[in-house]
């Protein structure tokens, strides 16, 4: 791992993560609701589908660029979160709770 390039050193010191758990109404882990977070500049979308335990996460999320999560299941959704430039954490827990709209 120490051969790696500087540009790769400085992408991966301003690279995040976002993370978290998505609940159905019951606050029960949601088994395959979808997690989806838009780059707000390119708005390129990435998509995660939950797994039994409920929990969702994004790899390699650009410091510099605001992002906004969803999260649905059926006809269920929540409200989105946005990651902003202004949250420097590394590791952005963010959760969610479905609700029938």
């Amino acid at each position: 791992a120490q051969n790696k390039t500087r540009a790769e050193r400085r992408e991966e010191a301003n690279s995040r993560s976002a993370m978290g758990t998505v609940l159905d109404a019951k606050d029960q882990p949601a088994n395959g609701a979808v997690v989806q977070v838009k780059d707000m500049r390119s708005l390129q979308v990435r998509s995660f589908i939950t797994q039994t335990d409920g929990q969702y996460h994004f790899y390699g999320l650009r410091a510099d660029i605001d992002y906004q999560l969803t999260a649905k299941s059926g006809d269920m959704t929540a409200a989105p979160r946005t990651l902003s430039i202004f949250d420097n954490r590394k590791e952005a827990v963010m959760n969610f709770k479905l609700d029938k709209k």
